[in-house]
C-alpha cells in the first residue's frame, strides 16, 4: 500500500474530528434535511461529497497556484458562492403557496432530489475556503518518498469523501425525520422555512465576510 500507515491513521482521526464539528457543509445538509426530508438530506450530502471529490482532484493537480497567481479569482468565487447561499435563504423566507423558489416544496413538502443534489454541489463547489482547505490539508499526510503521490491523494480523498458522506448523511437523515414531523403541522412548517432560510443566509454572509 503506497501510503504511510501512521499518517493514514492520523489523517483518518483528524478528518473524523473535523467532520463532526459543525461547519457550512453540515449546516447546509441540516437545512436541506429539515426542508425536504431524509432523501433530500442524503442527496444534498451526495452533492457535497461530489464537489469534495473535485476539490481533491484540484489539490492533486496543484491548481492552488491559480489563487496565488490571480488573487482576485479567490474573491470572485467567494462572492459568487456567498451570493448563491443568500439567494437560497431569501427564496425560502419569501416562499408562499404558488410561488416557485430555487428549493421548491413539492407535494407533501418534499424537496426535489435534483435540486437538493445540485444545491449541495454548487454551495460547496463555489466555496473557495473548501478548495484551499483541501489543498492545504491533504498534502500534510502525503509522503513523496513512497512514490505514486497521485495514488496517495486518491486514497486520502476516498477516505475524506466516505467520512463526509457518513457523518453529513446521518445529520441529513435525522434532520429529515424531524423536519417531516414538523411539516405535518401547518403552524410549524413556516417556522422550518424561516429557520432553514436563516441558516443559508447566515452561511452566505459568513462566507462573504471571511478572508
Amino acid at each position: 500500500m503506497p501510503i504511510d500507515s501512521h499518517l493514514l491513521a492520523l489523517f483518518t482521526m483528524t478528518t473524523l474530528i473535523a467532520m463532526i464539528t459543525p461547519g457550512p457543509d453540515m449546516l447546509f445538509v441540516l437545512g436541506c434535511g429539515m426542508r425536504g426530508g431524509p432523501r433530500a438530506g442524503l442527496l444534498a450530502t451526495a452533492g457535497v461529497a461530489t464537489s469534495e471529490a473535485i476539490h481533491v482532484a484540484v489539490a492533486a493537480a496543484g491548481l492552488a497556484a491559480l489563487f496565488e497567481a490571480v488573487p482576485v479569482a479567490f474573491t470572485v468565487v467567494r462572492v459568487v458562492g456567498a451570493a448563491y447561499l443568500i439567494y437560497l435563504g431569501v427564496q425560502m423566507l419569501r416562499n408562499r403557496k404558488g410561488v416557485d423558489s430555487e428549493i421548491t416544496v413539492a407535494v407533501g413538502g418534499a424537496l426535489p432530489g435534483r435540486k437538493a443534489f445540485t444545491s449541495g454541489l454548487l454551495t460547496n463547489l463555489l466555496n473557495p475556503k473548501m478548495v484551499t482547505f483541501t489543498i492545504a490539508f491533504l498534502p500534510q499526510f502525503i509522503n513523496p518518498e513512497l512514490g505514486q503521490v497521485w495514488l496517495q491523494f486518491a486514497i486520502l480523498g476516498a477516505i475524506l469523501i466516505a467520512l463526509e458522506f457518513v457523518v453529513d448523511g446521518m445529520v441529513g437523515v435525522l434532520a429529515g425525520r424531524i423536519g417531516g414531523w414538523l411539516r405535518r403541522r401547518h403552524a410549524a412548517r413556516r417556522k422550518v422555512d424561516i429557520a432553514t432560510g436563516g441558516i443559508f443566509i447566515g452561511l452566505g454572509v459568513r462566507l462573504a465576510v471571511e478572508r
